[in-house]
């Protein structure tokens, strides 16, 4: 009763001679064409931080998606879902989605959400990240963006991730308590991982993405879509990112109610609301989202997983005309 309380909220802050202030931008010009298809395909993964994305369901409705479809997906994982052509559009964590692009996967990167999420956690043999130098990380696989980020991280102080570390294969669930017991060195966390593993007093942070430097000075969230899906549908994609982006901003004004909707879908109220209040929703227009393609690049070239240069990802797989005229759109 109360996530559909919540929900009526949201469609009466949309509806409201107030939207404009409290959501920063005007409401949808009577003017402005309807959407090419009035179906979309998000993707569904275990992880909070991709919040607005769920946030954005009625939003969604609103800008005249009658059908917003989430497919479920078993991990965080959304790129094979991409390559596939099951899912048109998503928030999903950057630097996998380049080393994707990388591999010719049809990918467009849209515009970026936020800064933040993740954590890189370990015992008390694990000070520094040049420290995992001949230790044990876990990884849910091989691949996703916990093994991606730690990877990049390790590049950027001058480790070889593929000599240097040993990653061992465990779901998150199983790595948070080898960490508690010490069976691992290291593991990386995405909300609701660094939230549990905070309440459990288990290990400490040796990196946090929204305060440490350089990590937080980029997206680890950012929007991408099926090729297919913006070249068809250029209307459609500018109207689900603007849903997104003001679910964006829906979740740093009102986390609690966010975090009802999070709820919603299947997670943990206590750590949904955690993670409202932890990354900084808010501050989606300071960051600049082709410095993070950039940099990420670099990261993963250094990485030796990606042979692409930084300028041939961001001159064939990025598209940020959407974003640029939303910014403008709902400047506050």
């Amino acid at each position: 009763m109360q996530s559909t309380q919540t929900r009526r909220r949201l469609l009466a802050i949309l509806s409201s001679a107030t939207a404009a202030s409290f959501l920063g931008g005007p409401r949808i010009s009577a003017q402005e064409a309807p959407p090419e298809t009035t179906t979309i395909r998000l993707g569904k993964i275990p992880g909070v931080c991709i919040a607005p994305q769920y946030v954005a369901e009625d939003l969604l409705r609103s800008e005249g998606f009658n059908s917003v479809r989430y497919v479920e997906l078993l991990s965080a994982n959304v790129y094979d879902a991409f390559a596939a052509s099951t899912i048109d559009i998503s928030m999903a964590f950057i630097a996998p989605y380049i080393i994707q692009m990388d591999a010719g996967v049809p990918l467009v990167l849209l515009g970026g959400v936020h800064a933040g999420c993740f954590e890189l956690f370990g015992t008390d043999r694990v000070k520094a990240v040049r420290d995992l130098r001949g230790k044990t990380v876990a990884v849910p696989e091989l691949g996703s963006p916990h093994h991606v980020f730690v990877a990049a991280m390790a590049s950027h102080v001058g480790i070889d991730p593929k000599r240097d570390i040993n990653f061992v294969i465990h779901p998150p669930a199983e790595a948070m308590q080898l960490l508690a017991d010490s069976k691992i060195d290291a593991l990386m966390g995405f909300p609701p991982d660094p939230q549990e593993l905070r309440a459990r007093h288990v290990g400490h942070v040796i990196v946090d993405s929204a305060i440490d430097r350089p990590w937080s000075q980029y997206f680890c969230c950012i929007v991408g879509a099926h090729q297919d899906f913006v070249r068809k549908n250029p209307i459609a994609t500018k109207r689900a990112l603007r849903a997104i982006l003001k679910a964006t901003q829906f979740c740093a004004a009102e986390p609690e109610k966010a975090a009802r909707l999070v709820a919603d879908k299947g997670y943990r109220y206590d750590y949904s609301l955690l993670t409202m209040k932890e990354i900084q929703y808010a501050r989606w227009r300071d960051y600049n989202a082709e410095d993070t393609v950039r940099f990420y690049a670099l990261r993963l070239h250094e990485a030796a997983m990606i042979k692409s240069s930084p300028n041939k990802i961001i001159a064939d797989g990025t598209d940020w005309r959407f974003f640029n005229e939303l910014k403008r759109e709902l400047k506050s």
